[in-house]
């Protein structure tokens, strides 16, 4: 289990140093299509360099996903968590700490890549609209990745499937949150940059461990599951 543990933290730290180091150190230059696409990769390099170790979870609501699709315990999910976010957290101040090497960068003028919604985030959406798009968007990841992880699916692409997924619900939702669909990417760099950041971190916990949940039990329902 430890070593499943590792690959979750280290896992976790790629996604988060990828996706929200492009939008931190070369947002303004590869814009939202960029930062969508360094998302995805992310996932990718994770799935095939880890995947077999730990599944490549990454996420606290695809780790729920499984634990109500029958495919995890409860206790392993607990463990599994607190990597994914320990490795965020990390991941979040090695790019704090290389972003802050810019003579101009302020984590309080230029963000830390945290999600958010409402007035002076990116595209001002309201809190209904956040949850909707989150809960709605973390619904089809884990969905995708249940039905590409399971038994008689193409191993070989599963982890492509999943990261492709990932970069589209970027495309459509950077504007809308920044995207979370995960609250261990959420909570790493909310917990340095403070201020609105905290204090909406709950709508990127709740919307994506719900969307997961629900993922799960409509799979183990067999309603998105090859045989039922």
């Amino acid at each position: 289990m430890s070593k499943k543990l590792i690959a979750e933290f280290i896992g976790t730290f790629i996604l988060v140093f990828f996706g929200v180091g492009s939008a931190v150190l070369m947002g303004e230059h590869i814009g939202m299509h960029g930062i969508a696409l360094a998302f995805g990769l992310s996932i990718v390099a994770a799935a095939y360099g880890l995947g077999a170790i730990s599944g490549a979870h990454l996420n606290p609501a695809v780790s729920l996903g499984m634990v109500t699709a029958g495919r995890m315990s409860g206790g392993d999910f607990i463990g599994y968590a607190v990597a994914q976010v320990a490795g965020a957290i990390v991941g979040a101040l090695v790019i704090l700490m290389i972003a802050s090497g810019k003579a101009d960068y302020s984590v309080a003028e230029n963000g830390l890549g945290q999600n958010g919604y409402g007035p002076g985030y990116l595209g001002e959406y309201t809190v209904t609209a956040a949850l909707l798009f989150e809960f709605v968007a973390t619904f089809l990841f884990v969905t995708v990745i249940l039905g590409a992880t399971q038994e008689g699916a193409p191993a070989a692409m599963a982890g492509l499937a999943i990261g492709l997924t990932l970069t589209g619900i970027h495309l459509v939702g950077i504007n809308v949150t920044g995207v979370s669909v995960n609250p261990a990417r959420s909570i790493g760099p909310a917990l340095f940059a403070g201020g609105a950041a905290l204090a909406d971190l709950w709508v990127f916990i709740l919307a994506p461990l719900a969307g997961g949940a629900v993922a799960g039990i409509a799979h183990s329902a067999g309603l998105t599951r090859a045989r039922g």
